[in-house]
């Protein structure tokens, strides 16, 4: 876990002022994702990309299928990323109703990119703990075997409850996929906003398990801040057993930045004190 701590990946929204932020409270070097939806389009994604990658951030954005148009805006999009030395991206169907072209999933984009897979080292899919608001589960599961070859590494999606992670991460590895996960968790969020963006992208379930939690009302309608520390500790296990391939923590940080930055830093400190 203080492995994971000491790398992790942070997740962003590529809202106004984004950018800023991250200079202003991450450490340069660290593995930044731009995330990508229908409201602002695949233009801003690259945009904060295009900023921040030539200021000594390992940038990664989401390529949004369903926001790709066809064969030349891929080319297009793939070609910007190449003039700021982005070598790796990360493909994710996205939640736009329709498809803006012939690409209605990732596996589509994947596959459509062809030869254009070798511009980067990396290259990352989604993985759903609990099901997808959008997307069932059949086909979630499907699509992970069809982009598994085409794909370097898989990034779960918010789940609060440790055991449906860890029996998740089980069923995987026994489905033979082998790719190494990183596991999805929130940053320090302010309760309310964690709860009202966890039932805007269908964590129904999630939220379900916190209200079964000893104080949740308390914690999550007082105005009061979340932090994944007695998650990440009750998935030790994960992290610590070898067949998991557990590659590290992906932080989303709904943009709190420099709260989330503070509590990783805290955290770190707590954990090698315990070590010493």
């Amino acid at each position: 876990l203080l492995a994971a701590l000491q790398r992790p990946r942070y997740e962003v929204l590529p809202l106004d002022g984004v950018a800023e932020d991250v200079l202003a409270h991450l450490p340069r070097g660290s593995k930044v994702t731009v995330t990508a939806s229908p409201s602002k389009g695949l233009e801003a994604t690259l945009t904060v990309a295009e900023t921040l990658a030539p200021r000594d951030y390992s940038v990664v954005p989401h390529l949004s299928a369903r926001l790709v148009r066809d064969r030349a805006h891929l080319e297009e999009i793939v070609a910007r990323l190449r003039a700021v030395d982005i070598r790796e991206v990360f493909v994710i169907a996205g939640d736009a109703s329709q498809p803006a072209g012939a690409y209605a999933g990732a596996a589509e984009l994947l596959a459509a990119m062809g030869e254009l897979r070798e511009s980067f080292g990396e290259i990352g899919i989604s993985g759903y703990p609990e099901s997808h608001h959008f997307i069932s589960d059949e086909t979630t599961i499907e699509a992970m075997f069809a982009k598994e070859p085409m794909a370097t590494y898989i990034v779960s999606q918010i789940c609060f409850d440790a055991d449906v992670i860890a029996t998740w991460i089980r069923r995987v590895r026994d489905r033979g996929t082998l790719l190494p996960i990183w596991i999805g968790v929130p940053g320090a969020v302010d309760n309310r906003k964690l709860v009202r963006t966890s039932l805007r992208i269908g964590l129904g379930q999630s939220v379900r398990f916190l209200r079964t939690q000893r104080g949740w009302l308390r914690r999550f309608i007082l105005p009061r801040l979340y932090t994944p520390t007695k998650l990440l500790r009750a998935l030790i296990p994960s992290f610590a057993d070898p067949s998991a391939r557990v590659g590290g923590i992906h932080v989303y940080t709904f943009n709190e930045l420099e709260r989330t930055e503070r509590w990783r830093l805290e955290l770190v400190e707590q954990l090698t004190r315990q070590e010493a």
